[in-house]
């Protein structure tokens, strides 16, 4: 097979401004970006099926510039259409306003997001493959070490341009990736920016099959500038507890917090005599006399009290810690989800309340939340929920029999989740587009064909077009291709294909042949999305 894989190149060589050097006259020696795309064989289905070198899901395998930067163009986006109360309609434009779901690889959709969002979103959340090896992810998670974290390099060197410079990024993780990728994210964000390493309580069951027994996931927090963020920490919390309140007075509801200085004089505390009680007190004598003028003060057997009123509570926010062991497990959700649509879809979904705290902590109302790994909408269901925007990207087909669906369900008011906490009544919206596929759709096709024959008439209609890689001999293909068996035949002629080239860019959006199969909608669709980028910026 190798041998014949080197008989259909023409040549292999360093090359220069497209030519090989010993044709050239001068030589560059080009950036080598190797990017992790995932192959046609996504889903370990497809790879159980073909075994089409599951251990090498690399798609660029030529590192020249120029065709990275094709490969990396904006993508053409088509079938556009918004979801709200009143069902699905076909558009023709987007605002700022409008909460987006694209369906495509999502390292060519972030690029294609670049310039209308770099500097717009508040926070990012995702949950990528864990590289288990296992059988649990719909995703391809067998990935070797290396490969994996190349995977996430590359899709997070892009979220760090989406952030804004307060925003914030949380990586769901298990034990192990999770230390090997803090390294790596410590140097796409700095290790300054480094927040925490959150443990949240994932699984309430234990295994008996390993020395100890894994209850927690971790979640890594990182700010695009740790500083900012700290200077604003007020805005970084969870709802305080409201119950306790049960005092009242002409102002509000209140409850009684001590006002003694815990520490003494160690930690600085002031101390004087106050109502007849001497001690160490939190606040300074001046500030406490204030608080009694304000009937804020009140006397309790041998210590001082404060009134805390429910308006000031409602005001703050609580901090939190490293460890959440409230209700975030995992077979919680899945039981939500089978609840919801009536029958199990989907392995381990994240749980709304843990996508909920998440959401809470980092935003505010109208902040832009992004997934790229959308899974089944968990992220995006919270947000809409919570009326935050949102960006969702998926690659999976079940984006329109899971993810979908289950957001239509959120606008129509669905009672699961967190549902009732926060009082949702149903109602919002969001825009669907899909990255318009070009060589995805070949494939595709050699991933699904059966026979030979179905394999010669998709090499035929190869052969007709530009798909594939300029360094084959076609004719020493055509001579030789059929003496070798169906899977040899297979990785033959994606190797073949040329892999750079996925989906159509926006750059071709009036070539002749490229317009004729674009809808006028999704013409006008594309005009807009990316025109009002060059307009604003």
């Amino acid at each position: 097979m190798a041998r014949f894989l080197y008989k259909i190149f023409k040549k292999i060589g360093l090359t220069a401004n497209g030519k090989f050097i010993d044709e050239a006259t001068e030589v560059v020696l080009d950036f080598p970006y190797k990017d992790t795309v995932l192959k046609a064989g996504m889903t370990k289905e497809d790879l159980a099926k073909d075994d089409l070198r599951p251990d090498e899901p690399f798609l660029n395998e030529v590192i020249a510039k120029e065709e990275i930067d094709v490969l990396l163009d904006k993508k053409l986006l088509v079938n556009a259409k918004k979801y709200d109360v009143e069902g699905e309609h076909y558009i023709s434009g987007i605002t700022e306003e409008d909460n987006l779901i694209l369906k495509g690889n999502n390292l060519l959709a972030l690029h294609s997001l670049k310039e209308r969002y770099a500097g717009k979103v508040k926070l990012i959340y995702i949950d990528p493959p864990y590289n288990t090896g296992g059988d649990s992810f719909v995703y391809n998670d067998k990935f070797n070490h290396s490969t994996w974290l190349t995977f996430i390099y590359n899709r997070l060197l892009i979220g760090y341009e989406l952030l804004k410079q307060d925003g914030v990024v949380f990586i769901s993780l298990d034990d192990k990736e999770a230390h090997y990728c803090k390294v790596l994210v410590d140097e796409i964000f700095g290790r300054e920016n480094f927040i925490a390493d959150i443990a949240h309580k994932s699984r309430a069951s234990v295994s008996n099959d390993k020395i100890i027994s894994s209850s927690n996931n971790h979640i890594l927090m990182y700010a695009k500038n740790e500083r900012i963020v700290f200077q604003n920490k007020h805005d970084y919390g969870i709802e305080n507890d409201l119950s306790g309140f049960k005092l009242e007075d002409e102002i509000d509801k209140y409850k009684l917090v001590p006002v003694d200085g815990p520490g003494g004089a160690k930690k600085g505390n002031p101390h004087y005599e106050f109502l007849g009680i001497k001690g160490y007190w939190g606040f300074s004598e001046k500030k406490m006399q204030n608080l009694f003028e304000q009937g804020k003060i009140v006397k309790k057997e041998k210590t001082l009290a404060q009134k805390y009123y429910l308006q000031d509570a409602k005001k703050k926010k609580k901090t939190i810690t490293t460890w959440w062991d409230e209700n975030f497990l995992t077979s919680s959700a899945t039981s939500e989800l089978t609840k919801l649509f009536g029958e199990k879809i989907f392995n381990n979904p994240k749980n709304e309340n843990l996508i909920k705290r998440i959401i809470e902590f980092s935003s505010e109302e109208g902040d832009l939340v992004l997934d790229f790994f959308m899974g089944s909408a968990t992220t995006q269901a919270v947000a809409m929920k919570m009326n935050r925007r949102f960006i969702g990207i998926e690659q999976m087909d079940y984006i329109n029999t899971v993810s979908v669906p289950r957001l239509q369900k959120v606008i129509e008011g669905e009672q699961g989740g967190i549902s009732k906490e926060v009082d949702w009544q149903g109602g919002g919206s969001f825009i669907y587009a899909e990255l318009m596929e070009k060589n995805t759709g070949f494939l595709i096709e050699i991933i699904e064909a059966d026979t030979m024959q179905e394999l010669q008439a998709i090499f035929e209609r190869m052969s007709q077009s530009p798909d594939i890689d300029f360094r084959v001999d076609l004719e020493e293909v055509k001579v030789t291709l059929w003496e070798h068996s169906l899977e040899e035949q297979k990785k033959t002629l994606i190797k073949i294909l040329d892999k750079n080239q996925l989906y159509f860019n926006y750059s071709e959006i009036d070539d002749a042949h490229v317009r004729e199969l674009v809808s006028d909608s999704d013409y006008a669709f594309n005009q807009s999305f990316y025109k009002e980028v060059n307009q604003d910026g």
